[in-house]
């Protein structure tokens, strides 16, 4: 890796780690699709400047951008409307473990699409890392059992992440900028969060609180630019493999930025639990490698 390669890692890890408390502390008043439509207009214009910035091209055709459309609707609403609404449910922290199987489960969706089993080694990494989300989850289960829903949706959500990350790196491979993409995505996104909006009957309302406004701000400049743009070129890089050592790292951030703020307890199985979605990570990346 070079130099440059270990700053857009570092971004990704940051960006992650400490998305998962603003994301909660973004429901309430306002709807989740609407926030994010709040979220991904303001996100848009800034991927957009930056776009132009770096002079990258813009201009696609019809087929292009039917793809930039479901890439938007998979992973800069579908995935995100998901994971709101598990906030609701579960620790902060929680959700980030759910989201740092995206590797694992990617395995097994190109499995069941391809029809092929994958290899041993990578059966094995997923069955290790689903294990310890479901350790994790036990004992809060236990104490409320609303958590599984949180584990659903957080899954749901996950699923849709994975199609969009298969859909970036095809984007990539037809010499389509991960900017243009990404700018062209997030406009779709959210053009469907607003006809999602819609349809359920939702206000177009702002929380004016400064809790709301400095999340949203958060969510926009670092949760949304700063790691989309910084996780997606770091696959076009170095490979979605070495890449995804991210998930390794960031839960545990995540996890514990959750215990600060919002009381998350751990019970002996959490570390557990912990520690095998770690192992079963770093077995995918290497089988990967």
């Amino acid at each position: 890796m070079r130099p440059f390669d270990y700053l857009l890692y570092a971004g990704v890890v940051f960006a992650w780690s400490t998305s998962w408390y603003p994301l909660s502390l973004q429901m309430g008043v306002v709807e989740a699709e609407v926030s994010l439509v709040w979220r991904f207009t303001a996100a848009a214009v800034l991927m957009f400047a930056i776009t132009a910035w770096f002079r990258v091209p813009l201009r696609y055709g019809r087929a292009e951008h039917i793809r930039f459309a479901m890439l938007g609707i998979v992973l800069f609403s579908t995935n995100f409307a998901l994971y709101y609404n598990a906030s609701l449910y579960a620790a902060s922290g929680l959700l980030a473990v759910i989201l740092s199987t995206a590797s694992l489960v990617n395995v097994l969706m190109v499995a069941v699409i391809s029809r092929r089993p994958p290899p041993v080694l990578q059966l094995g990494a997923a069955a290790t890392g689903l294990a310890g989300v479901g350790l994790i989850f036990l004992p809060e289960l236990q104490l409320s059992p609303t958590v599984g829903l949180a584990l659903l949706l957080g899954g749901l959500g996950t699923l849709s992440f994975c199609i969009g990350n298969l859909m970036s790196a095809a984007s990539q491979k037809r010499n389509v900028h991960v900017l243009a993409s990404t700018s062209w995505g997030m406009v779709y996104g959210t053009a469907f969060m607003v006809i999602v909006s819609l349809i359920r009957g939702h206000e177009f309302t702002i929380d004016p609180s400064v809790t709301y406004i400095g999340s949203l701000i958060w969510l926009v400049s670092i949760s949304s630019v700063l790691a989309f743009a910084s996780y997606l070129t770091l696959i076009g890089r170095i490979g979605p493999g070495r890449a995804g050592y991210a998930t390794v790292i960031f839960p545990v951030i995540a996890l514990l930025i959750s215990t600060i703020f919002e009381g998350y307890v751990w019970a002996p199985l959490s570390f557990v639990g912990l520690a095998l979605v770690m192992a079963g990570n770093v077995m995918m990346i290497r089988a990967r490698d």
